[in-house]
């Protein structure tokens, strides 16, 4: 018989596998650029950004541990976001390949998803569920 796990060992360190919907998106949206006759400019400069994003997608790792949001590159730290120090965060536009956006005490956050959705939103609700930023908080009139 198999022993619930515990609360606590959900929180143990998790690295996000990478999902290439996003930049396979972006240079697919600039391939019918060539088409207009204007120049190839928009179609080099949209892949190219989306060359970027793939290539950042097989380098860059998430690596959510109990207290930090760690952003690794090639297996070298890069970053450390310290979840004591979030205000809030959101996923926005879920169904694309969306956006993350997460405010700290010192600056806001804005980072194209490169991961796959639902395990970087089943993190942050593990971690920090209730710094989630609702629908409903933004769309309500505020009541005085």
């Amino acid at each position: 018989m198999a022993i619930p796990v515990k609360k606590e060992n959900e929180k143990e360190s998790v690295i996000l596998s990478p999902s290439y919907r996003l930049p396979l998106v972006i240079i697919f949206i600039g391939i019918p650029f060539l088409l207009i006759p204007f120049s190839p400019w928009p179609t080099i400069i949209i892949s190219s950004f989306g060359l970027f994003l793939l290539l950042q997608s097989f380098t860059l790792r998430l690596k959510f541990t109990k207290n930090d949001l760690i952003v690794i590159q090639l297996g070298r730290e890069l970053r450390r976001f310290p979840f004591n120090k979030w205000i809030a965060w959101r996923i926005l536009l879920p169904q694309l390949p969306g956006l993350l956006y997460f405010r700290e005490e010192a600056s806001p956050h804005l980072l194209p998803i490169l991961f796959q959705p639902k395990s970087l939103e089943k993190q942050l609700r593990l971690r920090v569920k209730d710094l989630e930023i609702n629908k409903s908080l933004i769309s309500s009139p505020s009541e005085n």
